[in-house]
Formats: structure tokens, sequence, C-alpha cells
């Protein structure tokens, strides 16, 4: 039985993941990503570990999930809009020349898109539309089991969307990094809370502190995510305009957060869809977690085979 190995390239983690014909992860390796270290860093990263990799699974094909635009036919970056170095470079072609076997490279974003329309919450529906909140905010369409693509290297750019005539985007409001910063805000203004007091003293992942603040009843998080929802119910109005999907899925590190924000979603998108749309389409909570990009990885690097 052939293996495949699938990439993950994003802002803050590296993942190379082993897969079989099922795309179920065999074997994991994860690594840190240093934005500052820029492209070069993330490649000498995947140069040390992939000829170690190939040698013992012998994949049939390697799937990418890329953090940024890309032209999907050939594999070439557009650019990474949290890492520098990218723009330009030909990452199918450069995989394929340590590797020896067939890549395909893909939007990270799509990537998950896919794994969660077959793997997934949108399993048995039909479109599909995912959106993720990480250290981005990307998104993706899945339409009669295929990946969405406009004119490349244009994809479903959620992220990218604007919440108003002054060009503020989603992404600006509403990615991890994008929180964060809400949240160190809030405690540089004197809020007093239980999510302020217990901020880690190293500025970074602040977001990750919400779960906890949510459920001791802490008003300033409950603030944070009734505003992040609201942000995010507005652009998926547009996307439920738009596509009409069967199902919309929520993922990437701040879905960790779970019910509170899906629900808060979910409760602020009828109100900014047309009435015959009778409420847009359920909010659904990826059900790969942070395995979607990967999966998503592997399933592509299993057609390309």
């Amino acid at each position: 039985m052939s293996k495949v190995l699938g990439i993950e390239i994003g802002g803050t983690k590296l993942q190379i993941v082993v897969g079989d014909e099922s795309a179920n992860i065999l074997a994991r390796e994860r690594f840190s990503v240093a934005p500052g270290s820029g492209a070069e860093g993330i490649r000498q990263q995947i140069a040390s570990a992939l000829p170690a990799l190939v040698k013992e699974w012998k994949p049939a094909a390697i799937g990418v999930g890329f953090g940024g635009p890309v032209d999907w036919r050939s594999g070439c970056i557009a650019r990474s809009h949290q890492v520098e170095g990218w723009s330009g470079f030909h990452l199918a072609e450069w995989v394929r020349g340590i590797a020896n076997v067939p890549v395909i490279v893909e939007n990270d974003s799509n990537a998950a898109t896919f794994a969660e329309a077959v793997r997934g919450a949108g399993a048995g529906r039909n479109p599909v539309f995912y959106f993720n909140l990480g250290s981005g905010v990307g998104g993706g369409l899945v339409v009669d089991g295929k990946i969405y693509h406009g004119q490349t290297p244009g994809e479903a750019e959620f992220g990218h969307l604007r919440l108003d005539k002054s060009g503020v985007t989603v992404e600006e409001r509403c990615s991890g990094w994008a929180v964060d910063k809400r949240i160190r805000a809030l405690k540089a203004s004197g809020v007093k809370s239980w999510l302020c007091e217990h901020l880690p003293a190293t500025p970074g992942g602040e977001a990750k502190l919400l779960p906890q603040a949510l459920a001791a009843g802490d008003a300033a998080a409950q603030q944070i995510i009734h505003e992040v929802a609201d942000d995010l119910a507005f652009a998926l109005s547009h996307v439920a305009h738009l596509f009409h999907p069967e199902v919309i899925v929520l993922g990437g590190g701040l879905s960790l957060i779970g019910e509170p924000l899906r629900a808060a979603v979910a409760a602020g998108l009828p109100r900014l869809v047309m009435e015959v749309f009778h409420g847009g389409p359920p909010i659904q909570l990826a059900a790969l977690g942070e395995d979607a990009v990967p999966v998503g990885a592997l399933l592509l690097a299993l057609e390309a085979r």
C-alpha cells in the first residue's frame, strides 16, 4: 500500500505528515516557524527533514498546503502575507527536486476546505465553504467535490474581504494576531478582568486564554467574542449571498474556542441575509481541527499520484 506526504506551511507552524491511501495520518513532524527567519528559514527546515522521510516512507506523491496565494497549476507562490521571501518561488519544483515524486501545491485554506468537504464537517454537503481563523484568515470553496479556483492567483480570499469602505479587512479584525492585539490593548487601557490578569508576561498567544476566560464568566472575553463574531457574520453574509453554501465550516486555531464562538457567529448571520434564504447556511466547527490542512494535503497528494 503506497504512502503519501503532506506539508503544511503556515505563518507560525510547519508540519510534515505521512498518510496512507485513506489520508489517515501515520506519522508527523511539527516545527515552530520563526517569521523573522523568512522563507529561507522554513525551506531549511523542510530540506533538513524531508529526505529522511522520503527514504523511510517512499511516498508516491506530496501535497502542500501553503499559507498564501499560489498558482496551483505551476506550484509557484504568489506571496505570503506573514513571512517574507516567498513571492515568485517555485515551491512545487523545489520540493520535487528533493523528493523526486509528483508534487501539488495549494493554498492552505483550499487544502483544509477539501479535507473538511471530503472527511470532515462538510461531508455529504455541497457546496462547502470553509474559513480559518489562525495567524491569518483564509477561506475556501468546494463545489461538486472540486476546489473552486478563480483567475490565478485568485481564490476565495475571505480574509481580505473589506468590512467597511475604509479598507479594514476580516484578517485585520479577526485573525489570531488581531485578537491577541485587542486583548493586549484591553490590559493597557486598565480594564479589570480575569483575562487581563492572566496574560503572559511575554506578548503572544493571548487568544488562547479566551476559553478559560469565558468559562470564568469574564465580561471582557465575552465582549471580544461578540465583536469578532459580529465582524465574521457580516463577512459571511456576502459568502451566503454569492455562493449559497450548504454549510459553512469554521476552522483554525481560534476555532478551538469552540461552541461560544460558533454559536455567536451563527446567531449573528440570519439578520444579515435576505429573508428568502431562511437565515443562511448552518455554521459548523471543523471536524478535523488543526489537522484540516495536513489531511487536505494528503488528499491532494493521493490525487496527484
